[in-house]
């Protein structure tokens, strides 16, 4: 289900974000912009494939390991395994179907 939640998202700087079973957009036209919603699906999968919680947590502390290796908050992001796969694969509108089990592996 995607909801459109412009206070909290513009408060946070972002323009999207999966927190299952939702997807939080900032702006109502997003809800068109597949690429973003495609983006925030493969999360979902990923969140679904570590039973949730498990996700939050290998994300936070992925985050915070190459916070502490990069010394800058948003390249620590970028180096983030989950995200490196949906960045690496929003584009593709079909990669969720021909996706396998725990992809985000080989971007570890």
């Amino acid at each position: 289900m995607i909801i459109v939640c412009q206070k909290l998202l513009k408060f946070l700087k972002i323009s999207g974000i999966a927190l299952f079973p939702f997807i939080l957009i900032r702006n109502f036209e997003d809800k068109k912009n597949k690429i973003l919603i495609n983006h925030e699906k493969i999360h979902l999968r990923q969140q679904i494939e570590m039973l949730i919680i498990f996700f939050y947590i290998f994300y936070v502390i992925e985050y915070y390991y190459w916070v502490f290796k990069l010394k800058n908050g948003y390249h620590a992001y970028q180096r983030i395994s989950f995200e490196r796969e949906a960045y690496a694969n929003e584009h593709d509108l079909n990669y969720l179907k021909k996706r396998k089990f725990w992809s985000f592996r080989k971007y570890l």
